[in-house]
C-alpha cells in the first residue's frame, strides 16, 4: 500500500486510481477508504479463468465483452463512490481507454472464505444499484453451490442452481454455463 499511504485515512477516488496504477496490490475503494484484497485460492482462481474463458468463446462477434478481475467496476451512485475489482464482468458499452468499467450487465464473485460476507451482502447491495446490471451470479468455491439473481421490472430474484447437470442461464447476454465445466478445473465433482 505504499503507493497509497497518505497522512489521512480518506482518498478522492483520483487519488485511489493513481495509487492503483503504482501498487503491486490491488485495493478496493468504498467512499474514502481504502482496503487491500487478499489473494484467492488455487479453486478460487480456477473457477474465475474458467468463467472468463466461457464468457469469451459464447460473447465472440458480439458487442458485449468479458473481463476478469484485472479491470475496476466504477460505482458512482449519488454521493456513494465505490471501486470493487469483480472476478468476471459483462459490459456491453465498453471503456475501452479507461482504469475502470462502470456499466455491466453480468457481475460474478466467487467465494471464498475472506469474501462471503463482503460479497453476499455489501456488494450485492451496491451492484444491485447499478441500472444496466441484469444478473449477479454467486459462486461458491468450496462447494457446488451458486445463486443467480435476475433483475425482472418489480426487482430482484434470486435462482439457485446446485444440480449435476445444472446451468447458469444469463439471458441478457444469450450466453449458458454449465456447472460441471465452471466447477471441473476447481477439483470439485458436480453430482
Amino acid at each position: 500500500m505504499t503507493a497509497l499511504a497518505k497522512s489521512d485515512l480518506y482518498f478522492s477516488p483520483e487519488e485511489y486510481l493513481e495509487g492503483e496504477e503504482q501498487s503491486h496490490q490491488k485495493h478496493e475503494f468504498l467512499n474514502g477508504v481504502v482496503y487491500s484484497m487478499s489473494g484467492g485460492t488455487g479453486s478460487h482462481s480456477a473457477i474465475a479463468v474458467t468463467i472468463v474463458s466461457q464468457l469469451h468463446a459464447q460473447l465472440r462477434g458480439k458487442p458485449c465483452r468479458p473481463f476478469n478481475s484485472d479491470m475496476r467496476l466504477r460505482i458512482f451512485n449519488g454521493l456513494d463512490r465505490r471501486f470493487y475489482y469483480p472476478d468476471a464482468m459483462v459490459v456491453c458499452h465498453p471503456r475501452m481507454d479507461e482504469l475502470w468499467q462502470d456499466e455491466p450487465v453480468v457481475l460474478v464473485e466467487v467465494l471464498s472464505p475472506s469474501s462471503e460476507r463482503t460479497d453476499r451482502a455489501e456488494k450485492r447491495d451496491a451492484y444491485f444499484s447499478i441500472p444496466s446490471l441484469r444478473h449477479y451470479v454467486v459462486i461458491d468455491s468450496r462447494t457446488v453451490d451458486v445463486t443467480v439473481y435476475h433483475r425482472h421490472d418489480g426487482g430482484w430474484t434470486a435462482e439457485p442452481v446446485a444440480a449435476p447437470d445444472g446451468v447458469i442461464q444469463l439471458a441478457a447476454i444469450e450466453c449458458s454455463l454449465p456447472l460441471r465445466e465452471i466447477y471441473e478445473s476447481s477439483g470439485l465433482t458436480v453430482g
